[in-house]
């Protein structure tokens, strides 16, 4: 082939590759806006014992605190634990209108749709995801999620069991009204698992994994003053991670290895962590409750060994890498002195945590440990963290935690 031929050919195909970059469309290269879950929670199974749900039509008005702001919102709905299909007969969001009140802002307001449709009736063990919503919602926000329940068979309520909120129960389908006229309260969330919003292309979510110490036990209700609360402020605070929203999977009781308040942390790792939306980092802290259940002073069973519960945090540490999640361990709080509190629990809790400092599995470490120990003596909460019964903190307690979280360990870009 002569030379001057050759030259013409490369400058054909040169030509064509760039015809074929500048043909594509502009927005196909351009980051797009993207669901990213700015609220959730760990629903499991409760048996129905309140006298009303089921039995004739209400309207739960439930309120959740966000942390990611965006310009539309979806709601998830859970019947997972339900072993009846779940009628929901009309469903609605707004900004709340104040703190501890069942009023909402109707300017926010929008009513929910299930495929275009008002209604949805959920088989068991299943979730529902609604329709977007045009609501502007802040980031740290109280948004208002209200449904309605017709009477119905209902055996098994998909339930978080705490929620350090109150929230509302009233007969009739009242989704819309501002305000609700002498409602019951309660302080649980039932068949709520997540919030959405629609945010910029460097949102992401953080999911905080593990028992009651990330659930917020024993923190004042209706203040959002559990560690993952804090550190949801202060995400929103930086620049650099502002885009970055925060995801509660705490189940007060949970275990890693056994069932117990709810399914183990193993056996719900991909409905409470993998399903969530744009999910880049997990911080785990769990296994207090397996150490204590298996060496307490009463009622042993249940035995675990540092090396079983090494383990499963290994396991899901591994399956969250498959995902592209980097995860962070976090150490165990000190709990001698709790009721389920032993020699030999003790031992297990120092292993567990040096596994967790020294890990090359993990990638990053938060020792809650050393930011919540008395110095004086290791082993204990300081007086300044404890709640009073040596094994959850208070909320001084769970405002250091918060704040002891290295933030250049999150990008949100």
């Amino acid at each position: 082939m002569k030379p001057r031929l050759t030259t013409r050919l490369l400058l054909l195909c040169l030509s064509l590759a760039f015809a074929v970059v500048f043909a594509l469309p502009a927005d196909a290269a351009a980051p797009q806006d993207h669901w990213v879950g700015t609220w959730a929670t760990a629903p499991f199974a409760s048996p129905n014992k309140d006298a009303v749900l089921g039995s004739q039509d209400v309207t739960l008005r439930q309120i959740v605190h966000t942390s990611l702001g965006g310009s539309r919102v979806r709601i998830v709905l859970s019947n997972e634990f339900g072993t009846d299909p779940l009628t929901v007969g009309a469903a609605h969001a707004a900004l709340s209108a104040g703190p501890k009140s069942s009023e909402i802002a109707l300017g926010s307001a929008n009513a929910l749709t299930f495929s275009g449709k008002p209604s949805i009736t959920i088989p068991a063990g299943a979730v529902a995801v609604s329709d977007p919503a045009d609501l502007k919602l802040p980031a740290l926000a109280d948004l208002t999620v209200s449904i309605f329940l017709p009477a119905q068979p209902i055996r098994t309520i998909s339930q978080h069991g705490f929620a350090a909120q109150t929230n509302y129960m009233v007969d009739g389908n009242v989704v819309s009204q501002k305000t609700l006229e002498a409602p019951k309260t309660f302080t649980s969330w039932y068949f709520l698992k997540g919030v959405d919003v629609l945010a910029g292309a460097s949102g992401a979510a953080v999911v905080t994994f593990g028992d009651s110490i990330t659930d917020g036990a024993l923190s004042t209700f209706d203040t959002n003053s559990r560690w993952p609360d804090v550190l949801a402020r202060r995400l929103h605070a930086d620049k650099k991670t502002e885009g970055l929203g925060i995801l509660n999977e705490g189940i007060g009781g949970n275990r890693v290895l056994h069932d117990g308040v709810g399914p183990s942390a193993l056996a719900r790792f991909d409905r409470d962590v993998l399903s969530l939306a744009a999910v880049k980092y997990l911080i785990i802290m769990e296994s207090i409750n397996d150490i204590g259940v298996a060496t307490g002073p009463k009622n042993q069973h249940d035995i675990v060994t540092a090396a079983d519960l090494i383990a499963g945090l290994q396991q899901m540490t591994e399956r969250a890498h498959i995902h592209g999640i980097k995860v962070f361990g976090a150490t165990l709080t000190p709990f001698v002195g709790a009721g389920y509190q032993s020699p030999a629990g003790e031992t297990i809790r120092t292993a567990v945590n040096d596994w967790i400092r020294s890990s090359q599995s993990l990638d990053g470490v938060i020792d809650f440990d050393m930011v919540t120990r008395d110095p004086a003596n290791p082993a204990v909460f300081a007086k300044f963290a404890d709640s009073g019964d040596h094994l959850h903190p208070n909320d001084a307690g769970y405002k250091a935690m918060g704040e002891a979280i290295d933030l250049k360990m999150f990008t949100a870009k």
